[in-house]
């Protein structure tokens, strides 16, 4: 059938992608096929293309990256029970494959959506929100009157922590880098948005703790941030380091971390917190939930056509977006 996709022959720079006809067949068993209406875009997609080592395996080229996806079902294969021809559904897990106009994708990793969730919304939430439920909910479980570092509070993913954390009943710390970032933030629970290259964050978080510290950082700038975010944590606080936009973070002294205060240093990555079923569906639940009754909101601030997706990417990277971006087919 007829399916157009954004396919690289190469890694590099944004313009690598190539918008050209790309085959979808039948679904296999366990399989359905999805014809999608909107496509999330992530940083780690950034990545891939560049061909940056990331824990998450990318397939030989040519390839269609990207792994978020929200659509329509238009055909189901053998063995597939749950799921039936015309359900809307998303996804946030590998295999690669939904910078295309159609897919076939494994049925038990599709998310029913409830009604209230538009698809562009869940598009521009499913990974982020995914990331963020584990995030707050198990790798460190926020508490009310808890003080939270948030770094890249205006981004898709942060924006998300800062709403999520401030209706536990957090305090936020969020790091930016402009003053409309900081304002967007700011807008979105982050109750101290600090611009990075104007204030110290290190002294933000003492001054709000008076001197203790926060027991999470929640880390995705990685290099520029990495060691300074250590320097705001608690005796016994974990730093959950999800991302590095700047550059991959330097190596971990753990003697160091036992001076700092026996501290705690993660790698958390989606793949393991969602690998069972029942936590994916656990966690979609819960992020279902709390944009529909707790007041979080998906910032979907960016889209443009799929075959542009070259111009999302540059934009990513060159820190110009804020909230969501998404692909449209």
């Amino acid at each position: 059938m007829t399916n157009m996709a954004a396919v690289i022959h190469e890694k590099g720079s944004p313009d690598v992608f190539s918008w050209e006809p790309w085959p979808v067949a039948d679904p296999e068993k366990g399989e359905v096929r999805i014809r999608h209406n909107a496509i999330g875009v992530n940083y780690v997609d950034t990545y891939h293309r560049r061909g940056i080592p990331h824990p998450w395996a990318v397939p030989e080229l040519p390839l269609v990256l990207g792994f978020e996806g929200a659509g329509v079902i238009e055909a189901v294969g053998d063995g597939v029970s749950e799921l039936k021809v015309g359900d809307r559904v998303a996804y946030a897990y590998p295999p690669h494959g939904s910078y295309s106009e159609a897919r076939c994708y494994p049925a038990d990793r599709c998310i029913r959506l409830p009604d209230g969730i538009e698809d562009l919304q869940a598009a521009g939430m499913m990974l982020k929100g995914l990331t963020a439920q584990y995030l707050i909910r198990r790798t460190y479980a926020v508490q009310p009157g808890d003080t939270v570092l948030v770094h890249a509070a205006s981004g898709g993913m942060g924006l998300i922590l800062c709403q999520w954390c401030n209706a536990i009943g957090a305090t936020v710390v969020g790091t930016v880098s402009t003053a409309a970032k900081a304002e967007l933030a700011k807008e979105h629970g982050c109750h101290y948005p600090v611009i990075r290259s104007q204030q110290s964050f290190v002294d933000v978080v003492k001054d709000v703790t008076k001197g203790v510290g926060v027991p999470v950082v929640y880390e995705s700038i990685g290099k520029d941030t990495f060691m300074d975010s250590l320097d705001c944590l608690r005796p016994l606080g974990i730093m959950a380091s999800y991302g590095h936009a700047s550059g991959e973070p330097p190596d971990v002294n753990v003697v160091d971390l036992g001076r700092r205060g026996s501290l705690f240093v993660t790698r958390p990555a989606i793949m393991h917190y969602i690998a069972e079923r029942e936590h994916m569906i656990a966690g979609a639940k819960d992020l279902f939930d709390a944009v529909l009754n707790q007041g979080v909101t998906i910032n979907v601030n960016h889209t443009w056509p799929l075959r542009e997706v070259a111009a999302a990417h540059a934009a990513i990277e060159g820190a110009k977006t804020t909230g969501s971006v998404v692909l449209l087919p």
